[in-house]
């Protein structure tokens, strides 16, 4: 669980920082345009996929700090141990199931992707749409990791054992 929790902490940290990049490409796309009156597809593309890189790697460090929406009506009111069965639940029935369901749909179209070298559909756009292409499968690996953490959690909260949960993994609704 701790491993796991780092590993997205570590990607979660460090791939946030893209949105400075994605900021100063977006104003500079827009510069060139309304003051210079040219346009680079490619770095139209890059803001894009830069944003689209992010979103994909940053999302799991959003679950492990608990960022993502959920029904708090039920879930702000709830014991912990009420908490970690939801817990269980969801990440059994639902995110589990769904990252192995991405993985078998994106995993093809990467592959294809990767074969091909496959740039942008644009024409002047960026190469590389296939690495861009991996992070799909980079997010359900990195979701289901920490889908498996949560799970961990979860049973040690019903075996009564929160003292091995970290401090900074432990439900925190209490104090908000």
């Amino acid at each position: 669980m701790r491993t796991i929790n780092r590993i997205n902490i570590i990607i979660g940290h460090a791939f946030s920082w893209l949105a400075i990049a994605i900021f100063v490409v977006c104003f500079w796309v827009v510069i060139e345009r309304y003051f210079f009156g040219q346009t680079r597809l490619w770095m139209q593309d890059l803001y894009v996929w830069l944003n689209g890189a992010m979103f994909t790697a940053v999302a799991a460090f959003a679950l492990y700090r608990n960022d993502h929406v959920r029904v708090d009506i039920f879930f702000r009111t709830a014991s912990d141990r009420r908490r970690a069965v939801m817990d269980l639940i969801g990440v059994c029935l639902f995110l589990l199931p769904f990252m192995v369901v991405i993985w078998i749909y994106a995993y093809p179209n990467v592959m294809r992707s990767w074969a091909r070298f496959e740039p942008s559909a644009n024409v002047g756009g960026m190469p590389g749409l296939y690495i861009l292409r991996s992070f799909i499968l980079g997010f359900a690996v990195l979701i289901a990791l920490q889908g498996i953490s949560m799970l961990i959690r979860s049973v040690l909260i019903l075996v009564r054992r929160e003292d091995l949960v970290p401090e900074d993994f432990r439900y925190k609704y209490d104090q908000e």
